[in-house]
């Protein structure tokens, strides 16, 4: 059922009037999610600490010049709109068994079901040499906002001849493409901009995300300028160095003009704190329901949430806000959800008229979300021109249209 087709909820747990859900998490899954329980009757309370959103997709073209950040923020007038109450705070203490979500500023919220969508994280204790001091230094711009503008900024300072040195983290992480298409439009303001510099990309995987498509466009759009470098060939990045801008591997040592340095990831702090996070650092959910698999009455959507199959991003982020709001009403009117067909799509640009595409279709099997085989399919190797634009108008459309549909 669609958010607009569900029954409205009037009673839960003997209660008179809706049924209460906090959404913790203001991004792609928990602003929708939040919209969509609001439109089935419930009594929602969205907790999200920023009174605007920054957007992450896009803001590689920040980075790169092509975009203004202006055009990645969205404010949250539509969702209240909807009947939604946000309270523009930090969640600071959750108590699942008392089902109670307590503020920064001390308010304290009861819920029926209580949404978490908190997002991601940094692993600040997770490389030697990268806390949040040297972030300033050599930024992650993984969380879109002043870390993107820092990066630009380092960028458009750099001299031409400057070797620019990105560290991509072993999975999971956020957005599973993004660096490349980092990589990507960097070159292509490299190109365009400072033609003697070069990028170094040290990795600390062995394959990535539309690799075949990437490299066969790197070669394609900016032949010599992109080096990659393996795990297995010596990528991983053991230790930096942010008063020289030095990244070390097991097999050498990578001075850098400019260093974006993209450290490991996990769930955000608050989904430890109510213990929904496992030893991994993200968060085990029931497929079905995205039910938290170590606190009941506790859901986990978007990026926090190990999903299985699907990828960490907006669009996944969307789509399990639209299930779980679904899920949520059903179990509040004592029905069983039945199980969701979900569907990811994950653009990139390699180039400002040059896009690329990956898409699943995924649903419950064996305890986990699963990449159903067949359904789903990447952008052909062989494309004309006229399909690399088109595919990145869609990328462009996309954004339009969910960010229309969560935000406006």
């Amino acid at each position: 059922l669609s958010a607009a087709a569900m029954p409205r909820v009037a009673v839960a747990q003997g209660a008179v009037g809706p049924a209460r859900v906090v959404v913790v998490g203001g991004g792609f899954a928990g602003a929708t999610c939040a919209r969509a329980l609001a439109r089935s009757g419930l009594a929602v309370t969205l907790v999200e600490p920023n009174p605007t959103f920054t957007a992450c997709p896009f803001s590689n073209a920040v980075v790169a010049g092509l975009r203004d950040i202006a055009q990645q923020r969205f404010g949250y007038d539509g969702i209240r709109r909807d009947g939604v109450t946000v309270a523009h705070r930090a969640a600071s203490r959750i108590e699942a068994e008392a089902r109670r979500v307590t503020l920064d500023d001390g308010t304290t919220l009861d819920y029926d079901r209580l949404v978490l969508a908190p997002g991601i994280d940094l692993r600040f204790d997770a490389l030697p040499g990268y806390d949040a001091a040297a972030a300033e230094t050599m930024p992650h711009a993984w969380k879109a906002g002043e870390q993107t503008l820092l990066l630009r900024r380092q960028l458009e300072a750099m001299e031409d001849g400057g070797v620019f040195v990105m560290a991509v983290p072993a999975n999971p992480y956020r957005c599973p493409p993004g660096p490349y298409e980092r990589v990507s439009l960097v070159a292509h303001y490299l190109k365009t901009r400072k033609p003697r510099s070069k990028i170094l990309v040290l990795d600390a995987k062995d394959a990535f995300s539309k690799q075949r498509l990437f490299q066969a466009a790197w070669k394609e759009l900016y032949p010599g300028l992109i080096e990659w470098v393996s795990q297995s060939e010596g990528g991983g990045v053991t230790e930096v160095d942010p008063a020289t801008t030095t990244l070390v591997t097991d097999f050498g040592r990578h001075k850098a003009a400019v260093a974006n340095v993209i450290p490991p990831q996990r769930a955000a702090a608050i989904a430890a704190a109510a213990g929904v996070a496992d030893r991994s650092g993200w968060c085990p959910i029931d497929p079905v329901t995205f039910e938290s698999r170590l606190q009941a009455g506790i859901h986990v959507i978007g990026d926090a949430a190990i999903a299985g199959g699907m990828p960490k991003s907006a669009f996944a982020g969307n789509a399990q806000a639209k299930a779980c709001a679904a899920a949520v009403a059903t179990l509040l009117r004592g029905e069983t959800p039945a199980p969701p067909k979900l569907i990811n799509t994950c653009y990139s640009l390699v180039g400002p008229d040059y896009g690329i595409s990956v898409a699943g279709v995924y649903a419950p099997a064996n305890g986990l979300l699963t990449d159903i085989e067949g359904a789903g399919g990447v952008s052909p190797a062989q494309a004309p021109p006229s399909f690399r634009s088109r595919e990145a108008a869609n990328a462009q459309a996309w954004f339009e249209t969910v960010t229309a549909e969560v935000f406006g």
